[in-house]
């Protein structure tokens, strides 16, 4: 795999090791149906984009800042609050991803209501929602490495 997808999956075993009874979706196409009503929480990886910051020589290494999107869905804002703080409590305990980034770091949160309908345009769930932008910081050997 590449060191991109290496991040992206290191990411989503986190927020699955942060919040074990919350549905963590996201990088296979699974989180495509958010129509449905989600279960207690539900959290979703998305792939995000690196940006390249630096290229040195000798030997050649590429220096990326990738942003990743992580949305949080939660019931009410005390079960949001519950998730970001166990989201956080683990960024905070590795914050290179056991090696595999040179640093992790993460936005503040902004919540806001989410509201999931069906076909028919009734209210199937009324949430509440966030999402944090994690910022990796990692190099690789080229730019599909």
């Amino acid at each position: 795999m590449s060191k991109r997808l290496d991040v992206l999956e290191a990411v989503k075993a986190l927020a699955a090791l942060a919040a074990p009874l919350a549905e963590v979706l996201g990088l296979s196409g699974d989180d495509m149906g958010l129509g449905d009503p989600p279960r207690a929480s539900r959290i979703i990886v998305r792939a995000g984009t690196p940006q390249l910051t630096e290229t040195t020589l000798s030997p050649i290494t590429y220096w990326y800042d990738h942003e990743i999107p992580v949305e949080i869905y939660a019931p009410d804002e005390i079960a949001l609050d519950a998730l970001l703080v166990a989201f956080g409590t683990k960024l905070e305990a590795d914050r290179t991803l056991g090696g595999l980034v040179d640093w992790l770091d993460t936005s503040a949160p902004e919540t806001d209501d989410f509201a999931a309908y069906s076909p028919d345009g009734d209210l199937l769930a009324a949430d509440r929602a966030t999402t944090v932008n994690l910022t990796a910081s990692y190099s690789t050997s080229g730019p599909l490495a």
